[in-house]
């Protein structure tokens, strides 16, 4: 017999009225903190950065295929891994068809990653996905949005990641059973799973030149990584004691 408390339609309309003034309360704060998003100042990007990608070497600038904003999601894909970060793999499955809608709304999406462009088209072949994903190996571009280190800054705790520096949990000794995990799947150990981070970044391009607008890293992906919202309107919620998931062409497999 269930243990959750069970009530009559009329007890679960009052509740359910409640707990819709908290939901309203929560979808006007939202909408406040997306104009606060949206407010911030623009920095000016000067420096050159080079992209691997299927149409050849592009900029920055290239990136944006005729539109005036760019999302880009740090795909969390080292150069010597085997296989890009299930979690990152769980949050890319929603990106087909949603850059179909985004390019039609002048935003232009991407996913980059410091693996060789060889990898993530093999990966991307793998995954069934079609949306662009460019391979910034040659670039400093991950390590200039902080989500790649060197072995040197993890060695130092030298790190700065979601807006704080120092040692991350995921730099732990020993490596939590998770990131040990991961990286296993990943084909690398967790001092070099741990050498990538996810994140995601936003830029403009307005009269000729481009502008770092946002970035959100750690738990700011939530918002993207479509499968929660999904599991926050389910019964039982998240009802997650770890790392539950898989590459979606792993499940039959386990």
């Amino acid at each position: 017999m269930t243990k959750h408390p069970i009530g009559t339609r009329q007890e679960w309309l009052v509740a359910r009225l409640d707990l819709l003034r908290a939901e309203k309360e929560l979808t006007h704060r939202s909408d406040e903190i997306a104009r606060q998003r949206q407010a911030l100042p623009w920095v000016r990007i000067d420096k050159d950065y080079a992209f691997d990608t299927d149409g050849g070497k592009q900029s920055l600038r290239d990136l944006f295929a005729g539109r005036s904003q760019l999302l880009v999601y740090h795909f969390m894909f080292g150069p010597d891994w085997s296989a890009g970060c299930p979690s990152c793999s769980m949050i890319a499955d929603g990106f087909n068809g949603l850059d179909t809608h985004l390019v039609h709304h002048d935003v232009m999406l991407w996913a980059v990653s410091r693996a060789p462009l060889a990898k993530l088209q093999a990966y991307k072949r793998r995954m069934g996905w079609s949306f662009p994903w460019a391979s910034s190996s040659d670039s400093d571009f991950n390590f200039d949005y902080d989500v790649a280190f060197t072995e040197a800054q993890q060695r130092a705790g030298d790190i700065q990641y979601n807006y704080g520096r120092g040692s991350h949990a995921m730099d732990a000794t020993p490596a939590p059973e998770p990131v040990a995990r991961l990286a296993a799947s990943c084909g690398t150990d967790a001092p070099g799973y741990s050498r990538d981070r996810p994140g995601m970044s936003a830029f403009a391009l307005e009269d000729g030149v481009v502008y770092h607008t946002y970035s959100t890293y750690a738990r700011g992906v939530d918002a993207i990584w479509g499968v929660y919202p999904w599991l926050d309107r389910a019964p039982k919620g998240r009802n997650e004691t770890g790392i539950w998931w898989h590459r979606h062409d792993e499940y039959d497999k386990r």
